[in-house]
């Protein structure tokens, strides 16, 4: 059997023509997943990733420096209004690289509500089932065992136990991990099961071809099939597009550029007009975090970020079509010395004093499901350019009050002897204030900090033109050809890391791509 090849940008030659039978465009949980599928099945598979190809004995454990390698923009992206850090990849294995490892199988609610209310076909809990065991081990995820507590998690989970509230150990897709706390720059030990490390060289022994620093600029089309794809090389020093242009031949083209990027590229290729849904109903769970201070040594950025999870809280609760509360999933937090720099409050003297007692800050976060009423879009001005809006409805601005609150009695529960929230403002406390004070807080744009790690939507699955971009065969509407395989066909946030939801989805996309080749 042919191996396949990964090549870069110093291998392009201007014109060059590659025939393969599925492009697949983006190489993140969505993108590899499915070109190791397709590949089992023998089809020959162009995997193009505009990032570069940094193999783990590049990574150096320094967060400046795998910034500038593994995360989109420096993670300096951020919504319209500045008010959310938009976290995603730009290299070979996308987001999975600097993601926290953690795998939970979709929750069957959330499958029976896009069944009954958005009309998805086909991916409901007894559809997924089958792929479960078969991802569990071949990205050997398991629940945290006791080893990989760090401080902060095990007064994390103490806590909430005292406080009642249900939580389990994280599962997690390691392998000999060896507790660096380095996962969100990318494992130099190979360690953390990212796709760099397992789909893709399994496509690639099976015949992929991947092709990296390269571009996706144009779909060409026929009717109602796309017959190739357009690209232009990425100079991997500057970042910047060089003048040589690739030019792909296939049967099928599979958008599986992220949450972010999928609705990005087909908006950028003129598609809103035959699909006024495209880029709409985007949620991008955002994570409100709470500081804290103990008496004794935390240094949260070492071991694995989180290795047990609150789950009492995923689902809102609401009486009488009233918020009540919950709607995320909350964890300790793990920020390197840099990023938590940049988060902790005030200026100068004050900002010093916190620095000089870093080793004894914790944390936690919390991963808001996004509001079905209130969700975000993307929009591509005429330039080009993209911007991401998501404007904080009344509903999510209680679910932060909500999050914030639990946070912090959680936090004090656990022994800290100060809570603090990030920002530009000082908001401390030394004991837990009256929830009228929470309240009170009008989370404006930019105010407080927060990342935005797990886009969704955007390329909404659904059943016409109407209401969606994608059908539940994953094609793209009025489309034999196109697909679109990663978070944005999801109608609405998973609720949990939807790192495991977008492959069990993309080995069902595969079925349907074949069926095309």
């Amino acid at each position: 059997m042919k191996v396949g090849n990964y090549r870069n940008w110093k291998s392009y030659s201007h014109g060059e023509e590659i025939h393969a039978d599925v492009v697949v465009i983006g190489s993140g949980c969505g993108g590899a997943t499915l070109a190791y599928e397709l590949a089992k099945k023998g089809v020959n598979v162009a995997l193009i990733e505009q990032g570069g190809n940094y193999h783990t004995g590049t990574f150096d454990n320094n967060e400046l420096n795998m910034a500038g390698k593994i995360s989109a923009e420096r993670n300096f992206h951020t919504t319209s209004d500045g008010s959310v850090s938009l976290v995603y990849g730009n290299n070979l294995g996308g987001a999975s690289v600097h993601y926290w490892a953690d795998s939970y199988r979709t929750p069957d609610d959330r499958l029976k509500l896009w069944n009954r209310k958005y009309g998805v076909l086909g991916h409901l809990p007894e559809d997924l089932f089958p792929y479960w065991n078969e991802l569990e081990e071949n990205l050997n995820v398991n629940p945290a065992s006791e080893p990989y507590f760090n401080r902060m998690n095990q007064l994390f989970r103490g806590s909430s136990q005292t406080l009642g509230w249900e939580g389990h150990a994280v599962p997690q897709a390691r392998k000999n991990c060896q507790k660096s706390g380095h996962c969100m720059q990318g494992c130099m030990f190979g360690a953390k099961q990212s796709q760099l490390v397992t789909h893709i060289p399994r496509a690639v022994s099976l015949g992929t071809d991947v092709y990296t620093d390269l571009r996706a600029e144009k779909l060409l089309i026929q009717g109602q099939k796309v017959v190739g794809l357009e690209t232009i090389s990425i100079d991997r020093a500057t970042l910047r597009p060089e003048s040589k242009k690739i030019i792909f031949k296939a049967k099928a083209v599979c958008v599986a550029a992220g949450g972010f990027g999928s609705s990005t590229f087909l908006l950028r290729n003129g598609f809103k007009d035959r699909l006024p849904m495209l880029g709409e109903h985007l949620a991008i769970n955002p994570s409100p975090m709470v500081h804290a201070l103990f008496e004794e040594p935390i240094i949260q950025w070492r071991n694995i970020p989180a290795a047990y999870g609150v789950e009492a809280f995923r689902l809102a609760e609401y009486r009488n079509g009233d918020y009540r509360q919950g709607g995320y999933m909350l964890m300790p937090n793990q920020l390197q010395p840099a990023t938590l720099a940049a988060l902790i409050p005030g200026f100068g003297k004050e900002h010093s004093e916190f620095m000089e007692q870093m080793p004894r800050l914790g944390g936690t976060i919390g991963w808001i499901d996004d509001v079905e009423t209130e969700l975000g879009r993307i929009e591509v001005d005429r330039s080009g350019k993209r911007k991401i809006h998501y404007p904080f409805g009344r509903i999510t601005k209680q679910i932060f009050n909500d999050l914030t609150y639990k946070q912090m009695i959680l936090n004090f529960e656990a022994g800290a002897k100060e809570v603090f929230l990030p920002g530009f403002k000082t908001h401390r406390f030394s004991k837990l204030p009256k929830w009228e004070e929470i309240q009170s807080l009008e989370w404006r744009a930019g105010e407080f900090p927060m990342a935005a790690p797990h886009p969704a939507g955007g390329c909404r699955m659904g059943t016409n033109v109407h209401n969606s971009v994608v059908d539940s065969t994953h094609r793209v509407h009025g489309f034999k050809n196109l697909f679109v395989s990663d978070s944005s066909v999801f109608p609405t946030g998973v609720s949990v890391d939807p790192s495991f939801t977008i492959m069990a989805f993309s080995k069902i996309a595969a079925k349907q791509v074949v069926g095309e080749v």
